[in-house]
C-alpha cells in the first residue's frame, strides 16, 4: 500500500513538471526561462493590449530588457541585498493584501447589499427638521451680573412686542445680534434635531409651526423662537446615503474577514 501511494505523488510531480514544460517558452535571460503564460500575465497586469503582433513584439522586447536590467543590477554589489529583499517583500505582502480585499469587498458588498442595508434600516436614515426663526441677544462668561440682567431685559421687551401684535420679523431685524439671520428677520433655514444647542433643540422641537417662544437662555445668549413650519420627519434619498452605507458594511466584511483569516495562522515569537 505504502509503495502504491508512493507511486502516485511521483506520477503526479511528473505531469506537473511535464505541464510547466509543455508551456511554450518565449526566451531565456541569463539562466531564467520567460514563458507565454508569465508574459501574459504581465500585459494583464499593466493593462497592455497586444493584439497586434508587431505591437506584442515591441513590448516583449522592453520586457525582456528590463528582466535582463534587473536581474544584472541585483548579482551587483552596488544595492544591499537584505535591504532589496525586505522591500520586495513589503510590496508582496501589501500587494496581496489590498488585491484580497478589493476582490473580497468588491464580491460582499454589492450594489444590491447596500440598497437592501438602506430598506431595513429605513428609520436610521429619517430624521427630524424644523424651520426656525430666532432673536438672539448674546451673552458671554466676562458679563457681570448686571449686564446679563441688562440682555434679559432687552429680550423681555422685544417678546412683549411680538405679543402685543409687532410683526416677529420687524423685532428680529430691530433686537437680534446675530447679525446674519436678522437681516433677514431671525430665519435660521431648517435645523435638524440634536445638532444644535441642545436645550434650543428641545425647546424648537416641543413647539408647534407659528408659535413664539418667551426669552429662554443657552451658552449663547437669550433667544425668543419663532417655529415657521414643522417638524417633520424627513428621510434622507437613497443616493445622498449609499456612499456612507457603503463604507460601513465595507469596514465591517473587512473587519470580519481579518478576523477570521488571522485565526487560521499561527504566529510564534522567539525571545
Amino acid at each position: 500500500m505504502k509503495k502504491y501511494v508512493i507511486s502516485l505523488v511521483m506520477l503526479s510531480l511528473v505531469l506537473l513538471i511535464s505541464a510547466c514544460d509543455s508551456e511554450p517558452k518565449l526566451a531565456k535571460v541569463n539562466d531564467k526561462t520567460i514563458t507565454a503564460g508569465e508574459f501574459q500575465s504581465y500585459l494583464q497586469f499593466k493593462r497592455l493590449p497586444a493584439q497586434d503582433k508587431a505591437k506584442r513584439a515591441a513590448l516583449l522586447d522592453q520586457y525582456l530588457e528590463r528582466e535582463a536590467l534587473a536581474d544584472e543590477i541585483s548579482e551587483s554589489k552596488v544595492l544591499d541585498k537584505n535591504l532589496v529583499a525586505a522591500e520586495l517583500n513589503e510590496f508582496r505582502k501589501e500587494m496581496l493584501i489590498s488585491r484580497y480585499f478589493q476582490k473580497f469587498l468588491q464580491d460582499k458588498v454589492s450594489d444590491q447589499a447596500v440598497q437592501n442595508y438602506y430598506n431595513t434600516h429605513a428609520k436610521d436614515y429619517e430624521v427630524r427638521k424644523a424651520h426656525v426663526a430666532h432673536i438672539l441677544l448674546r451673552v458671554n462668561r466676562g458679563m457681570g451680573e448686571a449686564e446679563r440682567k441688562a440682555k434679559l431685559t432687552t429680550a423681555q421687551d422685544a417678546y412683549s412686542k411680538i405679543k402685543s401684535g409687532k410683526k416677529f420679523e420687524d423685532i428680529a431685524k430691530q433686537y437680534s445680534e446675530d447679525a446674519i439671520s436678522g437681516k433677514k428677520g431671525g430665519d435660521l433655514g431648517w435645523l435638524k434635531e440634536g445638532a444644535i444647542d441642545p436645550r434650543f433643540s428641545k425647546k424648537v422641537f416641543s413647539m408647534s409651526a407659528g408659535d413664539v417662544s418667551e426669552p429662554f437662555e443657552t451658552a449663547f445668549g437669550f433667544h425668543i423662537v419663532k417655529l415657521l413650519e414643522g417638524p417633520m420627519v424627513v428621510k434622507r434619498p437613497f443616493e445622498a446615503v449609499k456612499g456612507d452605507i457603503s463604507y460601513q458594511l465595507r469596514n465591517q466584511a473587512k473587519d470580519a474577514e481579518l478576523k477570521r483569516l488571522t485565526s487560521k495562522v499561527t504566529i510564534k515569537r522567539y525571545e
